[in-house]
C-alpha cells in the first residue's frame, strides 16, 4: 500500500502531518506534483516531480495508483477516477470521498462551475483551520489503523 498525495494545493500542515505518519508506520508516501516538493530524508518518503501542464500529476497518479492505495486530494475529477481503480480517497480537510458520495460532489462542482461561467461570484473553500486539521489526521490516523489490522 502507498499514500499518493496530490501535492500542488495540498496544504503545508497536511504534508507535515504526512511526513510523521509515513515515518511512524513505514508507508511508502509518494508526493505529486508538477513543481519541487521538498520532502525530509526518508526511506518512505518520496517526492515526484511531473511536467507542467494541466492534470499532468492527476493523471500520473492515476497511472500508479492500485487497489487499496490512499490518495490525499480535494480535486473532485481525481477523486472519482482514483475510486474507480479501487483506492481510498481523503481530502486535506478529512473528508472521505467515496462511491457513495463522488456523483453528488461531481454533479455540485459542474454547477458551480456553470455559475461561476455565468458570473456569479461563489468565493472560495473557507481558510484551513486548527478544526480542518484535526479532521484530517484523525481520519488518516482511522484509515492507517485499519491498514495494519489487514
Amino acid at each position: 500500500m502507498t499514500i499518493w498525495v496530490d501535492a500542488d494545493a495540498c496544504p503545508g500542515v497536511v504534508k507535515e502531518i504526512l511526513f510523521r505518519a509515513a515515518e511512524r508506520v513505514q508507508m511508502p508516501t509518494i508526493f505529486v506534483a508538477n513543481q519541487f516538493i521538498k520532502t525530509p530524508p526518508s526511506k518512505v518518503i518520496s517526492a515526484m516531480q511531473v511536467s507542467s501542464g494541466f492534470d499532468v500529476a492527476d493523471d500520473e497518479i492515476v497511472r500508479r495508483v492500485e487497489v487499496g492505495d490512499l490518495v490525499i486530494t480535494s480535486d473532485i475529477p481525481l477523486a472519482a477516477e482514483i475510486i474507480d481503480k479501487g483506492a481510498t480517497v481523503l481530502t486535506s480537510r478529512g473528508e472521505p470521498y467515496t462511491k457513495a458520495n463522488i456523483k453528488a460532489k461531481l454533479n455540485m462542482r459542474d454547477f458551480m462551475e456553470t455559475m461561476r461561467s455565468s458570473g456569479l461570484q461563489t468565493g472560495g473553500p473557507p481558510p484551513f483551520n486548527h478544526t480542518d486539521r484535526m479532521a484530517f489526521a484523525n481520519k488518516l490516523d482511522q484509515w492507517l489503523a485499519k491498514q495494519a489490522k489487514l
